[in-house]
């Protein structure tokens, strides 16, 4: 059995503490080094980023060191000491542990390199996928609540994917016109159809590869990696979805670096920007929304955090102990 979702005020909680106890993060390697920390499926396309910004004058000499996992775990690895100069997280709530840990700057994203995107690195919206043939016939959200679907998605407790999975479950439909009622009947009968949490997206999506369930949910862009890489999967782009915007932020530690300071622009530059649109990734640059709209499937009704009401409203809703995501898990026995 998996921990209850109950410990998330728990995580929410570590990060309000005075930072005089908790423990800081080390301090790291300045100069040409660069420690970048992320979400599991961000590892790679950041070889990819690395490799080109290593070919550009400011690249030359910059090495980098990464840790990639879980999104809310490598946060709280980062509070607890883990060395970071780039962070990269599924969700705005895993950067918030550090901004309250008073490890990134309160303006992280309105420097002058991110502030056209408000520190938000790349977008993308949750596949469904499927075996080849689709031989269950999945044509959007409304079919996972079919008998014989095994569902895998990841652990909402460690996961930032399997949140934003969840919350387009829930809202798929309210943009069918469908009440909060029939939203939440239908978000406990897909959790009911869940066989497999892993505790990250790249993980989750490992375990479907290996033959676990027969239908994924999980980022666009993993979905498209998998394809890319040749693996025998089917994407299903639902009519309904929300909008994943995934943050990015120097730490205290990399506002000090400049080889990070560097890195980070590059990110969110074109030319990076251009590299995450190759490995899968919806990039917010303004200049290529445009490139965004003919590389992509575009979802018919689609919505975001900022219309939930936020990201403090989607929490206490969905992710509080009595939020509708915990109640349904732990109706299912997904329990501590």
């Amino acid at each position: 059995m998996k921990p209850s979702l109950r410990r998330i005020a728990g995580v929410i909680a570590i990060a309000a503490l005075p930072l005089s106890l908790l423990a800081t993060t080390s301090s790291a390697s300045t100069g040409s080094s660069v420690s970048v920390v992320g979400y599991s499926i961000v590892a790679n396309a950041y070889t990819a980023l690395e490799t080109a910004f290593n070919a550009t004058p400011a690249g030359q000499g910059v090495t980098f060191t990464n840790s990639f996992g879980a999104s809310t775990t490598q946060a709280l690895d980062v509070v607890a000491g883990q060395p970071a100069d780039v962070v990269n997280f599924s969700a705005q709530p895993d950067l918030n542990l550090l901004l309250n840990a008073h490890l990134v700057p309160r303006n992280w994203n309105t420097g002058k390199a991110v502030k056209a995107q408000k520190g938000v690195v790349t977008d993308s919206v949750v596949a469904i996928v499927v075996r080849p043939g689709n031989p269950l016939g999945i044509t959007g959200w409304n079919s996972l609540t079919k008998s014989g679907v095994k569902i895998v998605t990841p652990d909402p407790l460690s996961s930032g994917s399997a949140r934003w999975n969840l919350l387009g479950v829930y809202e798929s439909q309210l943009l069918q016109g469908r009440n909060a009622s029939h939203a939440y009947n239908f978000l406990n009968k897909v959790i009911g159809n869940v066989i497999s949490e892993p505790t990250s997206g790249g993980k989750a999506l490992s375990a479907f590869i290996a033959g676990t369930g027969n239908v994924l949910l999980a980022y666009e862009s993993d979905a498209l990696s998998a394809l890319r890489a040749g693996q025998q999967v089917q994407i299903i782009h639902p009519q309904q979805n929300i909008l994943i915007e995934n943050p990015a932020a120097l730490t205290n530690t990399g506002t000090q670096n400049p080889a990070a300071q560097a890195f980070y622009k590059f990110i969110f530059s074109k030319a990076g920007q251009q590299i995450w649109l190759a490995q899968g990734y919806r990039p917010t640059l303004p200049a290529l929304h445009a490139q965004v709209k003919k590389d992509f499937v575009t979802t018919k009704k689609l919505t975001s955090i900022a219309q939930l009401g936020g990201w403090k409203v989607v929490n206490s809703d969905f992710f509080s102990p009595s939020g509708y995501v915990t109640v349904a898990e732990n109706s299912h026995g997904f329990t501590s």
